[in-house]
């Protein structure tokens, strides 16, 4: 990281988020109980919940006004999509990659060292994708937990965990822009657009089609059932025959670890010399049916049911035009306002042996983003 460089480049971060996000206020919340923690020479872990694309950069505002750069642990796909230019500038942003897919010793003992003795936070995503569910939190995965704990046993200095809340918000009136995109949608799949039917009637009308189709491409025939439970069982039928092949027991963990080890087992046998090319094109098709897993994973199904709100049916419309659409980011209908809430810090204990201590500390940290989004 190279803190003037951060600071040089602000005016650009800003106006490109306005540019591109249409994100044009930014309020920050709770700024002290990092400001007081960095203060008191703490090593600072910030969790916040990830709902939207260039959320980095509204955190990008926090720390401006914080007066302290962050460092961000970024998903090595963001580097690999990028320009070299794009991806000097990212590390000097404190941006460093981490490989999901695997025990990315490198990315986690960077993580630790950066909470012993960096002067900067450390921002981690603990749900580890973009959802687009500004009203939920997603499961947390254990990686920021435990990089925190690892931090603590070693440090000279207390090391603070503060979850953060980010939430984002239309200013202006983004429905316009979502009738114009649902039928769009419906078009893409060779339906007749119906507007004259309720918004939330057409996003679940188009949400059964496509999963129809996926349940016609993987199982044979549409399933029964309402949307969620027939997403849930299309997902878990898919992993289960993975797991099965690979001889992996009955899973109980959430979907994003099972996902996770099966693509550790994947990209073993991809690595093999020895493979064939029949193998190796079943095993990249494997990789596709886990990231059609994890689309399914990621549509709740209830989201929009729960509140029909703009806000949560902008969301979901913003993922089936990424999904179905190709579009690697969604369109902004309108400016928005975003809002990033700190909550009160969380002292990481030193202590050795609390065997669920990983564990734990992710309940907790979920917990507590999941009461700042809901405050």
């Amino acid at each position: 990281m190279t803190p003037w460089l951060v600071r040089a480049w602000f005016p650009l971060m800003k106006r490109e988020l306005v540019r591109v996000a249409r994100i044009t206020e930014v309020e920050i919340h709770g700024d002290q109980h990092v400001k007081q923690a960095l203060d008191a020479g703490a090593g600072v872990l910030v969790t916040p919940n990830h709902s939207f694309h260039y959320d980095s950069y509204v955190l990008g505002h926090a720390a401006q006004q914080i007066g302290r750069p962050f460092h961000f642990l970024t998903a090595w796909q963001v580097f690999a999509m990028s320009t070299p230019f794009q991806r000097w500038v990212m590390q000097k942003h404190g941006c460093f990659s981490i490989d999901r897919e695997s025990a990315d010793l490198g990315a986690f003992k960077r993580s630790v060292e950066i909470l012993r003795t960096h002067a900067c936070p450390l921002a981690i995503f603990p749900e580890g994708d973009i959802y687009h569910t500004n009203d939920r939190v997603m499961p947390f995965r254990e990686g920021a937990a435990a990089i925190a704990l690892s931090a603590a046993k070693r440090a000279e200095r207390p090391i603070i965990a503060i979850p953060a809340a980010i939430r984002c918000h239309y200013i202006d009136d983004p429905l316009p822009g979502l009738l114009a995109l649902m039928d769009r949608l419906e078009s893409a799949i060779h339906w007749r657009p119906r507007p004259d039917l309720e918004l939330t009637d057409r996003i679940y009308r188009f949400a059964a089609g496509m999963l129809a189709l996926k349940e016609l491409e993987y199982l044979g025939q549409p399933q029964s059932g309402t949307v969620p439970e027939r997403t849930r069982s299309l997902a878990n039928q898919i992993l289960q025959e993975k797991e099965q092949r690979f001889g992996i027991a009955p899973q109980t963990i959430a979907i994003p670890e099972r996902v996770k080890e099966l693509r550790r087992r994947f990209i073993q046998e991809l690595e093999r010399p020895d493979l064939g090319a029949a193998n190796h094109l079943k095993l990249k098709r494997d990789m596709e049916d886990l990231f059609l897993v994890i689309q399914l994973y990621s549509y709740p199904g209830d989201y929009v049911a729960e509140r029909p709100s703009t806000e949560r049916m902008a969301e979901t419309l913003d993922k089936f035009e990424e999904d179905v659409l190709k579009v690697t980011y969604p369109s902004s209908r309108g400016r928005r306002r975003a809002t990033v809430t700190f909550g009160e810090p969380i002292r990481v204990s030193a202590e050795r042996g609390a065997r669920d201590a990983v564990a734990d500390l992710t309940t907790r940290l979920e917990t507590e983003v999941r009461a700042l989004l809901h405050a």
